[in-house]
């Protein structure tokens, strides 16, 4: 075609790209599609058939045979790399001849910092303009890492270029990164350097469409859906959606103004041409409904008495209590009643701490705000659920009222019961809090503030600082550290003080009961160091003395930290509430 893509946008308002090349190609040789980029330099004549289908099917865009061709799924062969490029490239346009546009391929790379990403993304963009690429896609993304970056490097060198960026979401519009799609599409509009922005992959043509209703743009919108669910026999993924179906689906979506229409996973030529079709006959829009005039009942709490006293810059006072390992509450709430008399404003409770069966934290926590009207912040870990559980828990524990969690990684699973027993970590933390502060803004209706760990005990303090501010651009609004129990931590808190100038900290407090307590957590409890000096003044002391030196050493811990806190974040040693009450109430005089 000898016009640019934004020009024929203009003229024909519509553009059709093609389908799954992967799934396609796995359909037709029986081999799994992460080969078919090799294809390209082993079955050329198998990628131009496909190619050629997809043109005669009547789409006027075709995407390069690269989704997966990268340094990093190459494991860093450059040559091969280089390679693949040239002939893909070669093989899309002796297909697309005149009849459409090729669009240089590049998929999301995965595995690499956020500098690195964006220099790979450039890299490819460099060995495909060599081939006099104008057009390009970056597809199925999780995150806009290194996007806008290599868009801006595209633009230096070729001003005349089209870019489309692609995010790949689930029905309910987050991608597996946590991110939420409006969010995504709205930072690519507004950095002013794509000329078209999309969703793609994971989410059938009906779920997409649905989607697309709900977000206004002033690029166009590129919708390119699954063929529908996937079945897997046999370790091999098919895809049963009928053409019919998903092309009815894309054409009312573009009746209703979506520009750039194509197909993901399972899509085959027929799809593409039956589509083709439909839109060469027009649709109509369907009549707008008129939605039911039906009063909604607000899940929403008044706001968290605890986020209120500490965001107007009072000092708070956080407890930690393990929850019990059986189906026993009643001393558990024993424990949190003498929490609550000695003035905790909020109980902190772990998510199966160790990797551990206990009780559940969350429906823990519910219980505990229900009985005893005091607020609490459940732990929520990476390690037990996927994005759909996490989102589930949460959607309950908002209706419940609990407006605090700690998102935090969890302990693997100990390696004895691997075989038996599996983590899930689908994100890691500072993911969990990108979802949750997604979560917050598009469908809680209210606030949800997210609290992530701090470990002042970490042999390089400067990775966590990294992570916190990380942490605190994906949506945390603060940090309950690691128990301060040596001179280096109280010398890191001061540090993250610093650094971390607008985060809320609650300093962690640990009482240390005996000397073997001490050196089991020197020695055993990632995260924790206790110096020498503490542990030397346990020797010989019975289990009174004990409690009464871990009272003063906490209070003196509490004073020597108490201008560079927040609060303060307490845990409670072998479930001994009497002996943190004692401490509480101290500290409440400081």
């Amino acid at each position: 075609m000898i016009q640019t893509v934004g020009t024929f946008l203009k003229e024909k308002n519509l553009l059709l790209f093609d389908g799954g090349m992967g799934t396609y190609y796995s359909q037709l040789c029986g081999k799994i599609s992460a080969d078919c980029e090799m294809a390209c330099l082993e079955q050329p004549q198998l990628v131009s058939r496909i190619h050629e289908e997809y043109v005669a099917a009547g789409c006027q865009a075709i995407k390069t045979n690269t989704f997966g061709a990268n340094l990093v799924s190459l494991r860093g062969n450059v040559k091969l790399l280089q390679q693949l490029v040239e002939a893909a490239w070669n093989l899309a346009q002796k297909a697309a001849g005149e009849k459409a546009f090729v669009f240089a391929d590049i998929g999301p790379v995965n595995g690499m910092p956020k500098r690195e990403t964006a220099e790979e993304y450039c890299r490819l963009a460099d060995l495909f303009m060599a081939q006099g690429a104008e057009n390009f896609l970056f597809e199925t993304n999780s995150t806009d890492t290194g996007l806008a970056e290599a868009a801006q490097y595209i633009r230096s060198r070729k001003p005349s270029a089209f870019i489309l960026t692609s995010f790949a979401v689930g029905p309910d519009g987050y991608t597996r990164e946590g991110f939420f799609y409006k969010q995504l599409l709205r930072r690519m509009e507004e950095s002013g350097l794509m000329d078209a922005v999309g969703l793609n992959c994971i989410s059938n043509a009906r779920q997409l469409a649905a989607l697309a209703q709900k977000v206004k743009l002033s690029v166009p919108l590129a919708l390119m859906p699954n063929a529908g669910y996937p079945v897997v026999v046999h370790n091999r993924t098919f895809y049963e959606g009928d053409p019919a179906y998903f092309s009815h689906s894309l054409a009312q979506a573009a009746a209703e103004g979506v520009t750039i229409l194509g197909g993901c996973c399972g899509t085959t030529p027929e799809h593409l041409r039956q589509l083709s079709s439909l839109l060469e006959n027009g649709v109509e829009p369907l009549p707008q409904k008129v939605p039911l005039a039906v009063s909604k009942q607000t899940c929403c709490a008044p706001e968290s008495r605890f986020w209120e006293k500490l965001s107007q810059g009072h000092k708070v006072l956080a407890v930690e209590l393990d929850p019990p390992k059986d189906a026993d509450l009643a001393a558990f709430m024993q424990k949190a009643g003498i929490l609550q008399q000695a003035g905790a404003d909020i109980i902190t409770i772990a998510d199966c701490p160790i990797a551990r069966a206990r009780m559940d934290s969350s429906l823990l926590a519910c219980k505990v705000k229900r009985e005893l009207g005091m607020e609490t912040l459940p732990h929520l870990t990476c390690r037990d659920r996927n994005l759909n559980a996490t989102k589930a828990l949460v959607l309950g524990l908002y209706a419940e009222g609990i407006q605090n969690v700690l998102a935090v990684t969890g302990d693997p699973v100990p390696t004895a019961e691997r075989d038996e027993v599996k983590s899930v970590y689908q994100f890691n933390s500072r993911k969990l809090a990108c979802f949750l502060n997604s979560l917050a803004q598009e469908e809680l209706g209210g606030p949800l503030h997210v609290f992530g760990a701090l470990n002042l005990n970490a042999q390089n303090f400067q990775v966590q600082l990294s992570l916190a501010k990380q942490k605190l651009e994906n949506g945390m609004v603060g940090f309950l550290t690691q128990p301060v129990l040596t001179e280096q931590a109280l010398e890191n808190l001061a540090l993250a003080r610093e650094k971390l100038p607008k985060a809320k900290i609650l300093g962690g407090i640990m009482p240390v009961v005996s000397e073997k307590n001490a050196r089991f957590m020197d020695s055993e409890v990632n995260g924790i160091r206790v110096s020498p000096h503490i542990i030397q003044q346990y020797c010989g002391k019975s289990r009174q003395e004990g409690e009464e030196l871990a009272v003063r050493i906490s209070c003196e811990v509490a004073e020597k930290m108490s201008h560079l806190v927040d609060g303060f974040y307490l845990i409670t040693p072998f479930g001994r509430a009497e002996l943190s009450a004692k401490i509480l109430e101290k500290i409440k005089q400081l």
